[in-house]
């Protein structure tokens, strides 16, 4: 059977002591029908593994174990998070995955069995179920760096969220985004790890609890760190909006306070804008026992002493 896929298209495949590793990178309709061909998978399974919409779930059949799982990766352009999906057939002698480009490590470690005797023997030495306990915890294990880089923003961004100076409301957005996206796509892998335990150890007499239960522990530990930076940029989020809040009302009073003082001035300003007789108008004509500028003085003296005389009240109350 290696042999044969060996020649249909995509298709690696790779044989050691009675298990067979078949990997598909950017699987098409070529390969679907390949592995159609040489395999007893449901055409549904098939289909699933060309969807791209597609939740994170496990199928058990009579001769298979399909499972569809789905995992983190940082887009290359503006570093959002993506969800990358891999699909992988489990029956006793095979381990068949299908999965985009984007799983590296993945890609790493088939090219790895395929050219080191001594890698063949310590991933598929024991067992198709060993096979796919080794795969998902490499996948795994790469959540890891992805959960550092998030730690390691959130520590750059913590002098900025408590500088009033700063706006870090773009960067607190970006990284909610990036806690809320992981969260998203790691909590099914928690809940399903338990039944890929179980469902598993029927394919293999290699007891594979302790080794599955590593990954669940690891999951834990990633979702752990993610329950912690979901809490501390919640606390960056309300202490950015406090902090914006406080400096818009600083803002607000001291135009406020400004305003206040020039009420005085407004008021005689529209006062002796008006039509009518008022002292030092011209229609009174203007006083002169202060001199020629007698009225300007008078009603600068009318403007400057209530503000001042409110300027020393507010700053009595305590309001600046």
């Amino acid at each position: 059977m290696a042999l044969k896929l060996e020649k249909e298209g995509k298709l690696e495949a790779i044989a050691h002591q009675g298990v067979t590793w078949v990997d598909v990178v950017n699987p098409t309709r070529k390969e679907i029908n390949a592995l159609a061909q040489n395999y007893p998978f449901h055409h549904l399974n098939l289909e699933d593994c060309l969807s791209k919409i597609q939740l994170t779930k496990m199928d058990q059949h009579e001769e298979y174990l399909f499972v569809l799982l789905h995992f983190p990766g940082f887009r290359t352009e503006g570093g959002n998070v993506v969800s990358n999906q891999i699909s992988i057939f489990l029956g006793k002698d095979y381990l068949v995955t299908l999965h985009k480009g984007e799983f590296k490590s993945l890609v790493d470690m088939f090219q790895a069995c395929k050219t080191d005797e001594q890698q063949r023997q310590a991933f598929m030495g024991k067992s198709s179920g060993f096979l796919l306990y080794r795969i998902i915890d490499k996948l795994v294990d790469d959540l890891f760096p992805m959960l550092d880089k998030v730690m390691s923003d959130l520590d750059d961004i913590e002098d900025k969220v408590f500088d009033e100076r700063v706006s870090t409301v773009g960067e607190v957005s970006r990284l909610r985004r990036e806690i809320g996206d992981l969260r998203r796509i790691i909590f099914p892998l928690r809940k399903l790890m338990v039944d890929i335990a179980t469902r598993t150890q029927q394919y293999t007499k290699f007891e594979l609890s302790p080794y599955f239960s590593d990954i669940r522990d690891h999951l834990e530990k990633a979702w752990d760190i993610l329950e912690e930076a979901k809490e501390t940029i919640e606390i960056y989020k309300d202490m950015d909006f406090i902090l914006s809040t406080e400096k818009t009302n600083k803002v607000l009073a001291v135009l406020t306070m400004v305003f206040t003082l020039t009420i005085p001035a407004s008021v005689i300003g529209a006062l002796y804008g008006m039509n009518i007789p008022l002292p030092g108008s011209v229609f009174t004509g203007s006083p002169a026992f202060f001199g020629p500028y007698t009225t300007f003085i008078v009603l600068m003296l009318a403007s400057v002493i209530p503000a001042v005389l409110m300027a020393w009240y507010f700053r009595r109350l305590g309001w600046f």
